[in-house]
């Protein structure tokens, strides 16, 4: 088990540092679509090097997914998500450490890549508009999931089907809430970007863990499960 929660906690380092890091170092060269696909290549980099030990869910929405889809113990999501919610905060705390060897770099100024909304956020999106899409968008991207690592799917493809969706969901949604679809990717940055951040952090873990079990139920139920 303990194997498995470093895979975990790793994992979730990658996606955070590759994805919410291209944001805050080369934001302003790669634009939204960049960012997107290095959140696409994160997964595809961590679900092969790391999932044969611990699964790459690399998220607690996917965890919980999985629980509800009767595919992994209850007893084992708490495990997981610790050890993804410490990645994830590792991750946020080095790119901090790198971006402030900038000089006149500030969080306040330049953000942590962190998830929010409304006012002064990207497209600046309603309340009801950012939990609508990530509830949404965490269905969709749990969906893919169970159906991509169910034993009668193409498996040697599962990462790369998991990221190129992760980098679709960002293409769609950037604009909305920065994606979290993750409440790891979201506790990260939100703990070191200060209190605009922490205060909206509920949504990003309430919505992702909402879609996440509708998923889990949906596949339980049979209706998207290959069998």
């Amino acid at each position: 088990m303990s194997k498995k929660l470093i895979a975990e906690a790793l994992g979730t380092f990658i996606l955070v540092f590759f994805g919410c890091g291209a944001a805050v170092f080369m934001g302003a060269q790669i634009g939204m679509m960049g960012i997107s696909f290095a959140f696409g290549l994160s997964i595809v980099a961590a679900a092969y090097g790391l999932g044969a030990i611990s699964g790459a869910h690399l998220n607690p929405a996917v965890s919980l997914g999985m629980v509800v889809a009767g595919r992994m113990e209850m007893a084992e999501f708490g495990g997981y998500a610790v050890a993804q919610i410490a990645g994830a905060i590792v991750a946020a705390l080095v790119i901090l450490l790198i971006a402030q060897g900038q000089p006149g770099w500030t969080v306040a100024e330049n953000g942590l890549g962190q998830n929010g909304f409304g006012p002064g956020y990207n497209g600046e999106y309603s309340l009801a508009a950012a939990l609508l899409f990530e509830v949404v968008a965490t269905f969709i991207f749990v969906t893919v999931i169970l159906g991509a690592t169910h034993e009668k799917a193409p498996t040697a493809f599962a990462g790369l089907a998991i990221g190129l969706t992760l980098a679709a969901i960002h293409l769609v949604g950037i604009n909305v809430t920065g994606v979290s679809v993750n409440p790891a990717r979201s506790i990260g940055p939100a703990l070191f970007a200060g209190s605009g951040a922490l205060g909206q952090l509920w949504v990003f873990i309430l919505a992702p863990l909402v879609g996440a079990a509708a998923a889990g139920g949906v596949y339980a139920a049979g209706l998207t499960r290959p069998d």
